[in-house]
């Protein structure tokens, strides 16, 4: 990991006016100056199925396991949906997942944030998404946790995060981030000089 340091997003709704992924392009914003966000699309990827991942995985597959492959770390955003996590989302994971002992997610630092209407924002999803990402060998960010409730209320109508509190949230998440990739990659002396 040499140079900018390579996070990609993933947002876990296909909504076009996703606070979710209106909350990764505020983490793109809030990027130090050594570190870019590349925003992955999930939606043009196919239901998991072991039987055509193991006949060739199809192109699309191919390409989103690569960018994950390639990323110095990884950044989630999980709207809720019925108390857990999107089957969209989960997709995406199975298929980044595969095969197992080459697995992109395997040892990749990786943090977690979420939007959703609900009166504990994303609580219960992202507890869900952090059990998926223990058994994937994920290296979670702990703090700050992010579970932004009413979000109507927090951005823009053109999908600006306004709200000062959050923007510091996400500000603290970002820059840990980049401080957990670099420790992981090159030691606690990466971020202490």
């Amino acid at each position: 990991m040499d140079g900018k340091l390579h996070i990609v997003g993933i947002a876990g709704s296909l909504r076009k006016a996703s606070f979710n992924r209106m909350l990764l392009q505020a983490a793109g914003e809030l990027m130090p100056p050594d570190a870019e966000l590349e925003i992955l699309e999930i939606g043009n990827l196919p239901y998991y199925n072991q039987d055509v991942d193991e006949a060739g995985a199809p192109s699309v597959v191919q390409e989103f396991r690569a960018k994950v492959q390639a990323a110095d770390a990884l950044l989630f955003a999980v709207p809720e949906y019925n108390y857990s996590l999107p089957g969209v989302l989960k997709n995406a994971i199975d298929w980044a997942s595969r095969p197992v002992a080459t697995s992109g997610l395997k040892g990749k630092p990786t943090a977690v944030m979420g939007a959703s209407g609900g009166a504990f924002g994303t609580v219960r999803a992202q507890l869900h998404f952090r059990h998926v990402a223990v058994f994937c060998d994920m290296h979670m960010v702990n703090k700050p946790e992010i579970m932004v409730r009413e979000p109507g209320k927090k951005f823009t109508p053109d999908g600006r995060l306004h709200d000062e509190e959050t923007r510091e949230l996400l500000h603290q998440l970002v820059f840990a981030l980049v401080d957990w990739a670099r420790i992981l990659h090159h030691g606690r002396a990466a971020v202490q000089s």
